[in-house]
């Protein structure tokens, strides 16, 4: 038995021995099979995910999957590296390092009385009165909500994991939904799968752009650079819209229990503005105006066009400015949204086993770019890399940013158009005098017959006179409105670029063959260099399709055979979004889902009897169910139960005793809950 005794380090570590850090062994656990109870739950699940597959998929289709050889075993293989080796020995070393706790405590606690001389009684009483260091049980209690949050992140994480791998199985590819699932596939901007321009047969290049709007994230992002001023009355803003809910809600509640009409979706909106007069106001200016009911004038005075950074000749510890300052700065609100978010997919990329090289934190800026290799250079890469550059725009930044864009845009359209003219010069050049090449020097040889045979009978105009409107490049494109002006796509113009590449390129082959003389040559190296460029800039987002918030730009390269790289990364978004985005809120659904009526107990529709007071004592009881009712030997013209409708809102008269349904309720019995 001296083998089994409790090692009294907690340092010891030993694969087998009972308590040991480490160990798959466990005296909590009274040496049960460990080893019987994880195949029988590892064939189960096993079984249920074959069963659910055979059910779901076509014979075909499992008849390709291999269900009976291949994809079992992997399963298996995958449940027990995952769940034996993390779960297991997991939980193992938790419960070993519990009763340690709990012995080295209860050791403790007895030598402290024991080795006293004063009575028990006495010992006790200064113990109860000894402070919140005594016998305080929450150290333990935040260290089981530490163990069984870890335990249940790594349980999340390896479910995301057999899900992916799963939805690559059946799909047989990888696409845009492998990235963002559910309630957050609508925060995608941009994501485009493409082939490698240096190894397009094996590997892929993914292009990932997500936007968190400011009001869709848990905690608010503000620029290094904002007024003390500004985040006060944002702070200000919150709290009057919230008053205002609490008392539109209170409102709502009143109604009810009066048994009025609820108020629809625009009653409500239309009751939240006209109660925003009662907090605030307009009037800058004056002192005792509602606007400065919660923080006064001259406070709002001293904290406008403060920011920051005070400057060092200026400071004094003394002024109210630095004060008010100091209290603000202490909640952190300038700097907490950004660095929760850093926080947050900092540490999802350590867990997952997406380690980085490369992370650069631009705090003032508010942008953070993380990269898994130190070098850039694409030649000296591997081929499974990621990239993450985080950033922050307000409107202000996304001004300048679309401003860029544009001149980008008109800057290839003018490199590109002055090679499309070279290319035309050379081609009409290299033309034979008096011999047709192209249906352009066939027209101009059977004008003055057409002119003459045709035109000059039926009185219509050559074609030559006709203004032509189409290019033959890309279809006519329609007049733009102020939706276009203020939100261009640039979709025309992009495709316009596209098909003149292409056609340069075929007029280049068609002139030339399989000659490669100098002006071929320096032609095609400058299309291969606009076109790279150009990919590269289409590759961006475009700024007209971005909304202030939180932009989070992913550039995943990966083997298309192998895909580690997109499967990781697949869970860290999923995670990442879930920690910083609350998601999108329909205001509308919200408020319905809340109405009291969906929870009131008079409306509830059922095939039962109602239950009142005066009921007699064979009446079939309320929870009687259509089943039953059906299901009876007796008729049902003289032992039918009387049905429950809803009744209309407000008030309404009493049913009748026999053969109708009852109807309503009596007035002012609305129950709340």
């Amino acid at each position: 038995m001296a083998n089994l005794d409790l090692p009294k380090s907690p340092n010891v570590f030993h694969p087998e021995k009972p308590s040991a850090v480490g160990s798959r062994n466990s005296l909590a656990q009274e040496y049960r099979d460990q080893q019987a109870e994880v195949n029988q739950l590892l064939e189960e699940e096993t079984n249920k995910v074959i069963h659910h597959l055979t059910a779901k998929l076509p014979k075909d289709t499992l008849e390709r999957l291999d269900i009976m050889g291949g994809l079992k075993e992997k399963l298996y293989n995958y449940f027990n590296q995952n769940y034996q080796n993390m779960f297991n020995r997991y939980m193992v070393t938790s419960e070993d390092e519990m009763v340690k706790k709990v012995r080295n405590f209860i050791d403790k606690e007895e030598t402290h009385v024991l080795s006293r001389y004063t009575p028990k009684e006495i010992s006790k009483l200064l113990d109860d009165v000894g402070g919140a260091d005594k016998f305080n049980t929450g150290e333990i209690e935040k260290s089981m909500v530490n163990m069984y949050g870890h335990l249940q992140g790594h349980i999340q994480r390896g479910v995301n994991e057999l899900e992916t791998h799963t939805n690559s199985i059946l799909r047989q590819k990888t696409d845009t939904g492998a990235f963002v699932r559910g309630e957050l596939a609508y925060s995608i901007i941009k994501c485009a799968f493409k082939d490698n321009l240096d190894k397009p047969k094996t590997v892929s290049d993914v292009k990932l752009s997500i936007n968190i709007l400011d009001s869709e994230l848990i905690s608010p992002i503000f620029h290094y650079q904002v007024t003390m001023e500004y985040l006060i009355k944002d702070l200000l803003s919150k709290y009057i819209i919230d008053t205002i809910d609490k008392e539109i809600e209170k409102l709502k509640d009143s109604r009810v229990d009066q048994g009025l009409e609820e108020l629809n979706d625009s009653e409500v909106l239309f009751s939240k503005i006209g109660k925003v007069e009662d907090y605030t106001d307009d009037e800058v200016e004056n002192a005792k105006s509602k606007r400065y009911k919660q923080v006064s004038k001259s406070i709002m005075d001293k904290l406008s066009q403060l920011r920051a950074e005070i400057d060092p000749e200026s400071f004094d510890q003394l002024n109210i400015r630095e004060n008010l300052k100091k209290i603000i700065d202490i909640e952190n609100i300038r700097n907490r949204g950004f660095n929760t978010a850093i926080n947050s997919i900092t540490s999802i990329l350590d867990t997952s086993r997406m380690g980085y090289q490369y992370i650069e934190n631009l705090k003032n800026t508010r942008e953070v770019l993380i990269r898994e290799y130190e070098d850039s250079d694409t030649a000296n890469l591997p081929d499974e890399r990621y990239q993450i550059k985080l950033k922050y725009l307000d409107n202000a930044q996304l001004i300048e940013e679309r401003k860029a864009y544009d001149v980008q845009l008109k800057s290839f359209e003018t490199e590109i158009q002055h090679v499309w003219d070279i290319v035309q010069v050379i081609y009409e050049d290299r033309k034979p005098v008096g011999k047709i090449t192209d249906f352009n020097d066939l027209a101009k040889k059977r004008k003055n017959r057409i002119k003459v045979r045709i035109k000059d009978k039926t009185g219509e105009p050559l074609y030559e006179d006709i203004d032509k409107v189409w290019d033959e490049i890309s279809f006519v494109k329609p007049a733009e409105t102020e939706v276009e002006r203020s939100n261009r796509t640039y979709v025309y113009e992009k495709d316009k670029l596209r098909k003149r590449i292409i056609l340069m390129r075929n007029t280049l082959k068609g002139m030339y063959d399989y000659q490669y003389p100098v002006e071929r040559r320096v032609i095609e190296d400058r299309l291969h260099f606009l076109e790279r460029e150009y990919f590269k800039f289409d590759y961006l987002i475009n700024p007209y399709h971005i909304q202030p918030g939180l932009i989070l730009d992913v550039d995943i390269t990966s083997i298309k055979r192998k895909k580690a790289t997109l499967d990781g990364m697949a869970n860290v978004l999923n995670e990442f979004l879930h920690g910083v985005s609350k998601g999108f809120q329909d205001a509308a659904f919200a408020s319905f889902s809340r109405r009291r009526s969906t929870v009131r107990e008079d409306i509830n529709q059922s095939f039962g009897a109602v239950e009142e007071p005066h009921q007699a004592p064979d009446a079939v009881p309320a929870s009687s169910s259509y089943l039953d009712m059906i299901n009876s030997d007796e008729s049902a013209s003289t032992t039918a139960p009387a049905l429950e409708a809803p009744k209309p809102k407000g008030r309404g008269r009493p049913a009748g005793k026999t053969g109708g349904a009852k109807r309503g309720r009596k007035p002012g019995v609305a129950k709340r809950r």
